[in-house]
């Protein structure tokens, strides 16, 4: 087998082009909300410190991630067919998928640190958390995921595959394309189970852990006002993760069966769509900064015009 037949949402009939308009508007929308994001970080003073830098991060990820997966899926829905992507193809594509989700969980445990120092620390916050450890804190976790992807990367070109070549996805995701390989795949399911309680698991722990000392934290402060003003600096962010981490929990981490294949797909939906198309949004509706930034950008726009 060279090639793979990408099945997508079988059994969709008339609703095939309502839904592709509908994931189109969402990856319009996503690329559009995170590239905003990136352009008024690098172009506002006010945005230049370590929280808008993960969060400038974080949307080029999100773009990347995006369009990664999403163009794949729209052009399935539009032909109203199986989509064929070679097996290098295919084995690149979940590269980068992996590569750009383990960067994210590592970048998600970034940022909780970066709220529990301002609320936790608040007096040492310029002191562990400048711009220089957040440089490091990027450059780690990107090579750090390029690392572990490696690996994954090693192990899947060294699978055969002979028959059937049909996948019940809507993108190259792992699990679908061992079940077509017709070599032995108990090593490279071993390694995938450890280095998902490494990527997923580990640094959601890190950022709950994170949280919980956060909310202890601000439970204890006598003002009412500041403890509304630090729920707000991290309920966003808490958001996201709960979005993000759930779904890929149940899908990369707890045990697989034929029957939740289905359901597997659904929730992979969310990691993959949604949680890039909801993070611009959440973090601009509930950022202050976020939104006086965008206000003074249009203004000057205006003023161009």
């Amino acid at each position: 087998v060279t090639e793979f037949h990408l099945m997508g949402f079988v059994g969709l009939g008339d609703l095939q082009i309502p839904l592709f308009c509908l994931f189109l508007v969402f990856y319009l929308v996503t690329m559009g909300g995170n590239i905003l994001i990136i352009l008024l970080v690098a172009t506002d003073p006010h945005l230049h410190t370590p929280m808008y830098f993960f969060l400038a991060n974080l949307s080029c990820l999100e773009t990347c991630y995006s369009s990664n997966i999403l163009p794949v899926m729209l052009v399935n829905l539009f032909y109203g067919g199986r989509r064929t992507i070679s097996v290098t193809g295919c084995i690149m594509e979940h590269y980068f998928f992996g590569l750009l989700a383990a960067s994210e969980c590592f970048l998600l445990v970034a940022m909780s640190y970066d709220r529990y120092v301002a609320i936790c620390k608040p007096l040492q916050y310029t002191m562990l958390m400048n711009n220089r450890v957040s440089f490091q804190v990027i450059a780690g976790s990107w090579i750090h995921s390029l690392f572990v992807m490696s690996i994954v990367l090693y192990l899947m070109c060294q699978l055969k595959f002979c028959g059937p070549s049909e996948i019940n996805h809507f993108f190259c995701e792992l699990n679908p394309i061992l079940k077509l390989a017709c070599s032995d795949t108990q090593l490279i399911e071993l390694v995938t189970i450890l280095l998902s309680v490494l990527c997923i698991l580990f640094p959601f722990f890190l950022t709950l852990a994170s949280y919980i000392v956060i909310i202890s934290t601000i439970m204890r402060m006598s003002s009412v006002s500041g403890r509304k003003k630090a729920f707000s600096t991290c309920s966003s962010h808490l958001l996201v993760v709960s979005i993000f981490y759930g779904p890929m929990i149940i899908v990369y981490v707890l045990p697989k069966t034929d029957g939740l294949q289905e359901i597997h797909k659904f929730l992979s939906l969310f990691y993959t769509i949604l949680t890039p198309l909801f993070n611009p949004l959440i973090y601009s509706l509930r950022n202050r900064e976020v939104k006086a930034a965008l206000r003074k950008a249009v203004a000057k726009l205006y003023l161009f015009l």
